[in-house]
């Protein structure tokens, strides 16, 4: 008989849809942590960055789903770095009971984060941790991928959007943002123009544990999983500022979470 630990270890290593948010959603998110960093931090940025096609946060903020084409061997092994499965767990974090052996995105963050804060460590290393962590505090912040292992974060879970065929992760990861059919530059300004997360600033909030918890608690919201499986405009108006909500307060924490870390090297 297989143990409740091993059945939820086992769900969990099954992966969700690859691209969390979807390329304007994490465009965005980088591109307000972009205009967070400070002097200091943006001068580290640049340096790491110099030689990219795009040296901004913005530019390599979907490098970490590009590498499961352009890298195979790499995105197979960080594809279970991208969620981490707790809504079977009351939406708290237990890395015996769904931590997959350390293969999610909170350990994911923790190790990558601390590459690069290490300026021991080779500029190669610390670039590539550099665009995990761009990328991961983007994926945490959606909402199914700090869901539930049993619908493989939504992706289970089949929906009739505006009348398309599709599942909820996908509705979560790009079709409600596309609903705005903005540009980038467009979806930017509205993200800034929406109220400033309240967050901590005389001890920035870099809790990866924290940050997923509260992310599974959305997918807990009355009607986040509909009732039925046709949805459209009442489901985007009800959810389209709360996915927006979060792609604001993702790009305001990765760039506090990249002004504490370049600022102090070797402090984590």
């Amino acid at each position: 008989m297989v143990s409740v630990c091993a059945f939820a270890a086992m769900l969990l290593a099954v992966p969700p849809s690859a691209n969390a948010w979807g390329v304007q959603g994490h465009n965005t998110t980088g591109a307000i942590a972009d205009l967070r960093l400070s002097a200091g931090a943006r001068d580290e940025v640049s340096r790491l960055l110099s030689g990219e096609p795009d040296p901004t946060l913005a530019g390599v903020s979907n490098w970490a789903d590009d590498v499961r084409r352009n890298d195979p061997e790499l995105g197979k092994r960080s594809a279970p770095w991208h969620y981490v499965n707790i809504g079977e767990n009351g939406c708290v974090y237990d890395p015996a009971v769904n931590g997959n052996g350390g293969q999610n995105v909170i350990e994911a963050l923790r190790t990558q984060t601390a590459t690069l804060a290490d300026s021991t460590r080779s500029d190669a290393d610390r670039r590539q941790a550099l665009k995990f962590v761009v990328h991961f505090v983007g994926d945490i912040h959606q909402p199914l991928h700090a869901g539930y292992a049993r619908d493989r974060g939504g992706n289970e879970f089949r929906v009739q959007y505006l009348g398309h065929s599709t599942n909820l992760h996908s509705v979560w990861d790009s079709r409600m943002l596309d609903t705005r059919h903005a540009s980038d530059q467009e979806e930017l300004q509205r993200l800034l123009a929406l109220p400033a997360p309240d967050l901590p600033a005389a001890q920035p909030d870099t809790d990866p544990v924290r940050w997923a918890q509260d992310s599974c608690r959305i997918v807990d919201t009355p009607g986040f999983y509909p009732a039925s499986s046709t949805i459209g405009d009442d489901y985007t108006r009800q959810f389209l500022p709360i996915a927006e909500a979060q792609l604001r307060l993702a790009g305001e924490r990765l760039g506090q979470l990249l002004n504490a870390v370049l600022a102090a090297p070797n402090s984590l």
